[in-house]
């Protein structure tokens, strides 16, 4: 980030305008309305703002900036047409340590203003960083249409029973949850029906009756598909911004635990081969115990959670113990990796099947129908074959299949680092070798992988052969 997002109090605080024109007049109508006691200075003064400084209190002085009006002031905005004054003001501002901000010149800001969406006493800010203004107020045009202004009426029935809700329940994970309750429940509903009595007499029993030892935990088992976060559900992501603590594997994508609701609790529990952060029959178990403290728990899983992200045993575990959880399907990897790289996994005239194969064994485990996996006119998906490339290529051409089957590597599929890599079941090991292809791959054969070349769509980096 560029600029740490903050609020700024400057209610009955001197503030500086620095400009006559249409511009400043926004600025300085803005930081009234923030409560701030605003100075302007300009040698030219246009109509708006002798409009705001007859109607309001604005102080409104016509002559050029001296260096002594930043003297006491709390921030300034230079907003001239000479950017070499602007420069000046923004130079002797933050020598003395005031905010400032030069309208359409990020980089002589210490402060940006933001696009906002005003549900006072609910404020929501949207910035680029000043790259983009027009992008941040399409943002927040599309955030306009889904936020009642209710919530500022909702905001304040809160703020009027804080003092009692921190008596009845002295702690904030308990307070936590029942405001949780409360703003997303009948007394929200209540309020954006305009029956705001009504709720606040709703929110008073629900305060008495709250009783945080019959909350349940409960488990949240969630596909995160296979990287990219616009892949995940609005169920996903409802989910994940209610949970007290995520359990998550290592195939989760950053951009997607950021998602997360940020004080949650985060336990990482990935697993490589050979490599076990925490055992499953552990994970099993930690599932249960935080939801029998009575917690929400998020257990977040790459891909979906039952195509080989043993989903099936952890449900089981909590069924045993009689624990409630819920499972929210995810974008598998052999869908989404195959997708963006433009490799249908069945064709009318290619692929009439589609099988999913793990290509991890573990020690002692009989292998695979390599008889069955060998036919022609079906597409085979291999999760976690990597290591076995080798053994995975030479059982398929040792039980029928023509060595020139076209196959591919999809390497960190449907994010920015996507490599696609493509030969045939002769050249695959090779492929793997020269170009030092790692974890997450998924390995992809069939007559399908040729038409790659045609449909390939999505191309952050150049296929490989």
């Amino acid at each position: 980030m560029n600029f740490l997002p903050i609020f700024y109090n400057i209610t009955d605080k001197p503030c500086l305008v620095v400009g006559g024109g249409a511009i400043a007049a926004r600025k300085a109508e803005l930081l009234l309305r923030s409560g701030g006691r605003v100075r302007l200075v300009a040698p030219e003064i246009g109509a708006r703002v002798l409009e705001m400084a007859d109607k309001q209190a604005l102080e409104c002085e016509q002559r050029e900036f001296r260096q002594d009006d930043l003297n006491d002031m709390t921030c300034a905005i230079a907003a001239t047409d000479d950017k070499n004054l602007n420069a000046e003001i923004s130079r002797q501002a933050q020598a003395r340590g005031i905010p400032v901000n030069v309208v359409d010149n990020p980089d002589l800001c210490s402060f940006i203003m933001p696009s906002m969406i005003d549900r006072d006493p609910v404020q929501i800010a949207i910035s680029t960083g000043g790259v983009s203004p027009v992008l941040a107020r399409m943002l927040r045009s599309k955030l306009e249409s889904c936020i009642p202004g209710a919530y500022g009426e909702l905001a304040r029935l809160a703020d009027d029973h804080r003092d009692a809700v921190k008596r009845r329940l002295p702690d904030v994970d308990t307070r936590r949850r029942f405001w949780e309750t409360i703003l997303d429940g009948q007394v929200a509903e209540l309020v954006f029906a305009g029956r705001t009595e009504d709720a606040r007499q709703q929110l008073e029993q629900e305060l008495e009756s709250f009783n945080i030892a019959g909350v349940r935990g409960e488990v949240y088992l969630v596909g995160a598909g296979p990287g990219d976060p616009d892949l995940i559900t609005f169920k996903a992501l409802r989910l994940m911004q209610q949970a007290d603590v995520v359990v998550y594997d290592r195939l989760v994508s950053q951009p997607i635990l950021d998602m997360v609701r940020r004080d949650a609790e985060k336990i990482y529990a990935g697993k490589a081969s050979s490599n076990h952060a925490i055992p499953q029959e552990n994970i099993n178990q930690l599932l249960v115990r935080l939801a029998k403290e009575g917690k929400r728990v998020l257990r977040l899983k790459g891909g979906d959670p039952f195509i080989f992200g043993r989903g099936g045993e952890e449900i089981e575990e909590l069924i045993d113990e009689n624990v409630e959880f819920q499972v929210v399907p995810g974008i598998t990897a052999a869908s989404g990796c195959a997708s963006y790289a433009g490799i249908p996994l069945t064709h009318r005239d290619h692929s009439q099947a589609c099988i999913f194969v793990t290509g991890h064994r573990r020690d002692g485990e009989e292998g695979l129908n390599w008889e069955m996996l060998s036919h022609a006119n079906q597409t085979v998906v291999f999760y976690m074959g990597l290591e076995n490339v080798e053994r995975i290529c030479s059982s398929l051409k040792a039980h029928g299949r023509a060595a020139d089957t076209p196959a591919a590597l999809i390497e960190k599929g449907t994010t920015t680092e996507q490599r696609v890599f493509v030969g045939d079941l002769d050249s695959l090991p090779g492929l793997i070798a020269r170009n030092e292809v790692r974890a997450p791959t998924l390995i992809l054969i069939g007559e399908v992988v040729a038409l790659h070349d045609k449909l390939g769509w999505y191309k952050p980096g150049e296929e490989i052969r």
